[in-house]
This record gives C-alpha cells, sequence and structure tokens, in this order.
C-alpha cells in the first residue's frame, strides 16, 4: 500500500510517471487508480458524513498551538503535556482539570505520595500519614484523610508544615482535607472549625465528670482522672476516656505521664490540678501545681496547651505520698482515714486560729467533728469561720457547735460544716478553759461540679 502507515505519507506506485509519447501501461496505472480510491475512502470526511474507525493520532501540540484546535480560535483545544498528561487549552491559557477520585481503606501507617493526588483514604486504626515532600507533590497536590476508628497524625516531610505546624492530628470521628503549595501543607480548617465552635460563643463555667480518684495500681504516686467535661468562659476541653497522672515527675504529655508544673512533690503540699486542652488537636491533660490560680501555674513545660480550669485538688502527707481520700458529688472529698487536727489541745474565752489538714491557698468547707472536755459543768465550744472575726461561745453570746454533758470533766461530741480561710485555719473559742479535740473527715473545694 503506498501511504505509509508511520508518516502518513502517500507514494505513487511505481510506472505511473509517464513522459511524452509513451503508451501507458494499464497494470501499474490501474493500481494508481485503486490505491487513489482506497486512500480517499479511507481519508475523514469534512462534512463529518462517515466517523473514524481506528484512533485518530494528533500532534502533541503547545499550551499555545494545541495538537487539536479550532479553525475560528486555533489556540483552543487539546494538547500533550509532559510525562504523557492530557492538556487543554483556552485561547493559549492551559485549563485544569482534577484527576479521578480515588478511595481506600487504610489500617496502619502509610505514605501520601504524588499517585494519591485526589484520593480520598478512611483509615480505620491509629496511623501516622506521612507526607512526600512538598516539591515532590507539587503545587495543588491535595488529599483527604477521614479518621475513622482511632487518631491519625498527619507528618509533613522533614522540617515542612502543616498549617504552621509540625503534625496535624485528625481526631477519630472527623476528616481533613489538605492541600499542597509545592513548599508546605494546609487543611481546610473545617475539623478545627467545628471542634471549636463550642468555645466561640460559650459562656459559663462548670466540671463535668473528671473526678479524682486515687490510682489503684499505684494510689501513693498516681491520680485517676475520669472521663468528662470542663468548661471556663469560652475556652472548653473534653476527654473521653479516664487519663492518669504521676505526682512524682513533671509534666508530659499523656496518661501515666508526670504531672507537676515544676520542681518536685513536696511534703504536706497542696496540688491543683489544671484541666489542658492541646492546642494543635484540643486533647486533654492535666497538670498539677501548688498554685491556686492559674496565673501562678509555671507554663515552662506547656508549650501548646492552654490552660482550661482547675479540676480539683489533691493533698501530699508528710512522706509526700497522696493522702488517701474519694470524691463524692458535688466536689466533696473525703479522706479515707480521718486527720486528727487536734488532740486534746487547749481552749479558753481567746478565739484562737486552728491548721486543718484542707488544701492550701483557698477557702474550702472542712467536715469536722469534735470531742470536748471541761471541768465546768456548762461550758461549750465554738468552731468557726474565721471570716466572723472574733466571737465568743456561750448560750448568752454566739453559741457552740460541741459542750459537756452537764458533768464535770465529761466528754461532748459534735460536729459541723466550717469554712476556713486561704491559709488553711478556722478560730475556735470556749465559754472556759477546756481540752478540744478536732477529727478532719474532709472538706468541699468548690470547682463547679454539681453531681
Amino acid at each position: 500500500m503506498p501511504r505509509n502507515p508511520s508518516t502518513g505519507v502517500y507514494s505513487k506506485p511505481a510506472g505511473t510517471t509517464p513522459s511524452v509519447g509513451q503508451v501507458i501501461d494499464p497494470v501499474p496505472w490501474n493500481a494508481l487508480t485503486t490505491d487513489l480510491g482506497n486512500e480517499i475512502t479511507n481519508s475523514l470526511p469534512r462534512d463529518g458524513s462517515a466517523p473514524m474507525v481506528a484512533p485518530l493520532k494528533a500532534a502533541s501540540g503547545t499550551v499555545s498551538a494545541p495538537g487539536v484546535g479550532f479553525a475560528s480560535n486555533p489556540q483552543t483545544g487539546m494538547y500533550l503535556k509532559g510525562g504523557g498528561l492530557l492538556g487543554f487549552t483556552q485561547n493559549g491559557v492551559d485549563v485544569s482539570f482534577d484527576q479521578a477520585m480515588v478511595y481506600a481503606a487504610k489500617s496502619g501507617d502509610y505514605t501520601a505520595l504524588a499517585s494519591d493526588n485526589n484520593a480520598v483514604h478512611r483509615f480505620t486504626a491509629a496511623a501516622i500519614v506521612t507526607l512526600t515532600a512538598a516539591a515532590t507533590l507539587g503545587s495543588n497536590w491535595h488529599y483527604t484523610i477521614i479518621a475513622d476508628g482511632a487518631d491519625v497524625t498527619i507528618d509533613p516531610n522533614g522540617a515542612e508544615t502543616i498549617d504552621g505546624a509540625a503534625t496535624l492530628i485528625v481526631p477519630s470521628g472527623y476528616s481533613a482535607f489538605i492541600i499542597c503549595s509545592g513548599s508546605a501543607f494546609f487543611s481546610n480548617k473545617l475539623m478545627t472549625k467545628i471542634l471549636t465552635k463550642a468555645d466561640s460563643s460559650a459562656v459559663g463555667s462548670f466540671v463535668d465528670g473528671l473526678t479524682l480518684s486515687n490510682n489503684t495500681g499505684s494510689p501513693n504516686t498516681h491520680i485517676d482522672f475520669a472521663a468528662g467535661s470542663a468548661r471556663s468562659g469560652s475556652s472548653f476541653v473534653s476527654s473521653a476516656s479516664t487519663l492518669t497522672k504521676r505526682l512524682t515527675g513533671t509534666f508530659a504529655a499523656g496518661t501515666g505521664a508526670g504531672g507537676l508544673d515544676a520542681g518536685a512533690v513536696a511534703a504536706n503540699a497542696t496540688y491543683f490540678a489544671y484541666a489542658l486542652r492541646k492546642d494543635s488537636d484540643l486533647s486533654f491533660d492535666v497538670v498539677l501545681s501548688t498554685s491556686a490560680t492559674i496565673g501562678g501555674v509555671t507554663t515552662t513545660l506547656l508549650t501548646g496547651y492552654t490552660i482550661v480550669k482547675c479540676i480539683g485538688v489533691v493533698l501530699t502527707d508528710a512522706s509526700s505520698l497522696i493522702r488517701q481520700f474519694f470524691m463524692n458529688s458535688s466536689d466533696d472529698y473525703s479522706f479515707v482515714t480521718p486527720v486528727r487536727d487536734a488532740l486534746n489541745i487547749t481552749t479558753n474565752t481567746t478565739s484562737t486560729l486552728l491548721a486543718l489538714t484542707v488544701p492550701n491557698g483557698v477557702k474550702v468547707r472542712a467536715k469536722l467533728r469534735f470531742m470536748f472536755s471541761s471541768s465546768a459543768t456548762t461550758n461549750s465550744c465554738l468552731v468557726y469561720d474565721p471570716a466572723k472575726g472574733i466571737l465568743i461561745a456561750g448560750g448568752n453570746d454566739s453559741g457552740g457547735n460541741v459542750g459537756t454533758m452537764q458533768v464535770a470533766s465529761g466528754f461532748a461530741v459534735g460536729s459541723d460544716f466550717v469554712w476556713t480561710n486561704t491559709a488553711r485555719q478556722v478560730r475556735h473559742v470556749a465559754g472556759a478553759t477546756a481540752g478540744l479535740w478536732v477529727f478532719n473527715d474532709g472538706f468541699t473545694f468548690p470547682c463547679g461540679r454539681t453531681a
């Protein structure tokens, strides 16, 4: 066949170029007319009356001169990009089209590649997604991650960042859309907006759950925090599971890690527990500090965290061990073993301060029981809130909450809930000199729990 199938060039059959006066040989001329007829038949009609019967092979073209264009606008059409990719140009300007979306389920760590452009990957277990270098993926590379079973950590290559941070955590139940700029990665921020929506307009302060307890395995050094949530103004954090912090080490993220904001655990000390929210993924943690206010917490180890609210308190004994306790509703603490804060101390008509085993730096409502003995048969004693100033005990004065039973040197018992001052003290006064015992069953330290 005279037409070269590779180049499309037509060559006449031999013997079909006669000279003047030469007798035409019918064999080659018949072959020529047959070939011409065949080639006309195999040519695409300009009026479109017949279709192609084989693939149309267009020139590769360029963005300004596409291989397939239009007579009226030759700069609009299709061309072949580098790497064998099909390009579309409109008036000499490239028009981008996304490649087909591809879904896949993953159950472990994964490295996202250039071929994952426009992919949607659903992770059914905890995983780290490592991103290939941004320069390799290129500008406009994009990828969707669904965390469906556990948290997924997105980790860019080397020192590259995502939303300006070293990593981005997608909590279980959420998703993130990621796009590459060619040098860094960014998310669509939707996940962050959803998680922080409650913060934007919320007010008030409360603690729901997050109750404290001595850890079963290490009750002298570890504290457990139950699941729950805390809010202070517009700042909110929640936890779906129990978190354990160790009082014998400085703060590190996660359950079982150290909890102190600074220093080492001390004897007969008060440690306030503050709920933390990690800025990158809004997860819950706890720091323990001797400061009774958020402003006094040492934040050296808390970079990347927001201190939300005080959620409880822990006391240590003379051996620097956690004093055993259990929590009741409404922020009420009870010591497993009652503390004898006064053992036959002298009480008389002079109002005197008495220090108790309760949190330091805050006012609490102490749960006290008393025993009283006096040689005066009608004597009584009053233990009370120091904020009331100087009071006088007795039936004709401010009364009492424990007194003798009309028998000289006899014993009487009583109980009361008494507010302390911020120095852990209450006041006591009696109608006459006598002996006083004070048994401390615990205290209420209000943090905002109502149940």
